[in-house]
């Protein structure tokens, strides 16, 4: 049997329309006929070879995020039957299939049950998302009602999802963004930064009298990861997926603060603690559920025959919200 993908034979090349081999659920795995593919930053700079710490031997088939229907269930597994509707953070690094394809093999443990209040194709753009702003605010920093929170791209993939979540736990949420997604921030749940207008020195004046943020999360990376070291309380922390470059942490250590990184594609590359993105998920579709976590999605639509677009728009800088391919 067969299922159409895209496959991606050299970096920066073109996303081929083929036919592969449909994929048999291994012991522990289960068959979901994708229907939306949600797509990532890191989607992007996969495609071009430009992300070391998520290779994937070529050819490939690209695609981190996604939602479906399980079609087959494989030895071992007890969560999920034919029929559930699931969604989760599942390939397209580390030499597993991604979900450009109609079909995907993948390890349950990865999965949860999609919130019934969000169709496939908002699930689709959860995972990454969700699984990176999670263990950060989470399981890193810990978060408290009543601290306060700093979001340092709040408008972002990332960064609209840690917005909901630190406002689910109770803390007083900030975000720098532009001046356009002040308004957005506000139906989210934060108090909107515009980062062009005002300092750092000065954000912090205005939003904390001087003293900093309890937690700051840096979706961005670069110079915002160095700003982040200057916004941090006293005794606080900062946490970043982006901490890839070289920083001074004297403005840190000043602040008797710490840093955590997040490297969200551990458990895909290695293999372990993946059951813990499963119990993320689980989490995600309570809070969907209870009308705390809505993604954005942006209003375009793609299909397999058109990702090729999907792409440019985030390489592009048209996005405006999450990038979902329609697969099925």
């Amino acid at each position: 049997m067969t299922s159409h993908a895209l496959v991606l034979h050299r970096h920066n090349g073109p996303l081929d329309w083929m036919k592969i081999s449909r994929p048999q659920p291994a012991a522990g795995e289960v068959l979901v006929r994708i229907a939306a593919s949600g797509l990532n930053p890191l989607d992007t700079k996969i495609r071009a070879g430009a992300a070391a710490h998520a290779k994937h031997l070529l050819p490939l088939v690209l695609g981190i995020d996604m939602a479906g229907v399980v079609e087959q269930v494989g030895s071992g597994v007890k969560d999920f039957k034919v029929g559930d509707e699931v969604y989760g953070m599942t390939g397209g690094v580390g030499g597993i299939q991604g979900s450009l394809a109609q079909y995907a093999a993948v390890d349950a443990a990865l999965l949860a049950l999609k919130p019934a209040n969000l169709s496939l194709r908002e699930a689709a753009a959860l995972p990454l998302a969700f699984i990176t702003a999670y263990s950060g605010i989470v399981d890193r920093a810990h978060v408290l009602s009543g601290q306060t929170v700093l979001v340092q791209g709040g408008a972002g993939g990332v960064g609209h999802v840690a917005v909901q979540l630190a406002a689910a736990l109770g803390a007083q949420v900030f975000a720098t963004a532009s001046e356009r997604d002040a308004g957005l921030l506000g139906r989210l749940g934060a108090i909107s930064i515009d980062y062009r207008a005002q300092s750092v020195e000065q954000y912090v004046a205005s939003a904390t009298q001087g003293e900093g943020f309890d937690v700051v999360v840096d979706t961005v990376g670069g110079a915002t990861l160095d700003a982040s070291f200057a916004a941090v309380k006293h005794f606080g922390h900062v946490v970043s997926a982006l901490g890839w470059g070289t920083h001074a942490l004297a403005p840190l250590s000043f602040r008797e603060a710490s840093y955590s990184g997040v490297f969200t594609l551990y458990p895909l590359l290695t293999g372990t603690h993946r059951a813990h993105h499963g119990d993320i998920l689980r989490e995600a579709t309570r809070l969907a559920e209870a009308g705390k976590l809505v993604p954005v999605l942006d209003p375009r639509r793609f299909d397999l025959r058109s990702a090729e677009q999907a792409y440019e728009a985030i390489t592009g800088g048209t996005a405006r919200g999450k990038i979902v391919v329609d697969v099925d």
